[in-house]
């Protein structure tokens, strides 16, 4: 079987380790172009890249794959099946329609749910308990095409972002592992429409989202935080500058609510002061922060240095 693969990052380098044990040909790895990472700005190859080179796999970066020269050269490799998993490029209806048993991509939850470019990130900020992998037959919408397989993955009370992802990276892995084994094998794969009305959207993350809003609760706050780490992260403002929130969660009650974004008085007597804020429901304990241009520090040693009571972040 011949087999073109695209995809980018991380979790698409483990889908590529797992289809490359297979008794299949790679004939292709699609991939995004080197991008420039970190104040230096270095330019840097995506992680499919780099494995694909260690496999001595050829290796394709265009800056857009619907030009012409883009779907010749996959006509001319004449695939029978391509496997994404986030490429960063949408196909078009030309090239979904090159490879013989066609295009099928492994998108990070369970679908229709979280359809889009950041599903790993809004499960958790949105509280969800379960999330998973799915492999779906590419249509020319966004994570709109016929669901193949299906695997559920548990969201843990303290997970992150970082950590579900790396469990997402194993299932998906193993699951478009048993696709191509099956295909293999000479099976028909079922495949089963996504019902319109269960559709959620996980959109693109930006800088911005990282924005508290303390009228939300503490608990909201707190899978905010987690879902975002390590980027954009979370962040709230104290007296104009910048301060990120690095570690938290959600405490009990306020004897007496005060105003969301109040930084509560009680919670700084004492030996071992605690950074509690009032939310919109509850109170978020802060443990871990940083304020613009310091160090990241403990909640309780920023606290000795601080006068903070009855201040409202924002």
């Amino acid at each position: 079987m011949r087999i073109v693969y695209m995809g980018t990052p991380e979790i698409a380098a483990s889908v590529l380790q797992a289809v490359h044990e297979l008794p299949v040909e790679i004939v292709g790895v699609w991939t995004q172009p080197d991008k420039p990472v970190g104040r230096k700005q270095i330019l840097t190859p995506p992680p499919v890249k780099v494995l694909a080179e260690q496999y001595g796999l050829p290796v394709y970066q265009p800056q857009r794959i619907k030009r012409k020269a883009e779907v010749q050269r996959l006509r001319e490799l004449q695939p029978d099946l391509i496997l994404v998993t986030a490429y960063g490029q949408i196909l078009s209806e030309e090239i979904l329609a090159i490879p013989p048993l066609g295009c099928i991509n492994m998108h990070a939850s369970l679908l229709p749910r979280y359809r889009g470019a950041a599903p790993i990130q809004w499960a958790i900020v949105n509280g969800e308990k379960e999330t998973g992998v799915t492999a779906m037959m590419m249509d020319c919408g966004v994570d709109t095409g016929d669901m193949l397989l299906r695997r559920a993955v548990p969201i843990e009370p303290e997970e992150t972002a970082q950590s579900l992802y790396q469990k997402l990276a194993s299932e998906g892995a193993a699951l478009m592992q048993e696709v191509v084994r099956r295909l293999l094998a000479g099976e028909t794969l079922p495949r089963e429409k996504q019902p319109e009305e269960q559709a959620t959207y996980a959109p693109m993350i930006q800088k911005e989202d990282g924005l508290i809003d303390w009228s939300q609760s503490a608990q909201q706050i707190e899978q905010k935080m987690r879902g975002f780490a390590p980027w954009p992260g979370v962040y709230t403002h104290l007296d104009g500058k910048k301060l990120s929130i690095l570690e938290a969660q959600a405490a009990l009650e306020a004897a007496e609510p005060q105003k969301p974004g109040t930084v509560l008085e009680e919670g700084l007597q004492g030996k071992h002061p605690r950074f509690l804020v009032q939310t919109g429901r509850g109170v978020l304990e802060v443990k871990q922060l940083q304020l613009q241009g310091k160090k990241a520090m403990a909640a309780e040693a920023f606290l000795r240095g601080s006068a903070l009571n009855g201040k409202i972040l924002a």
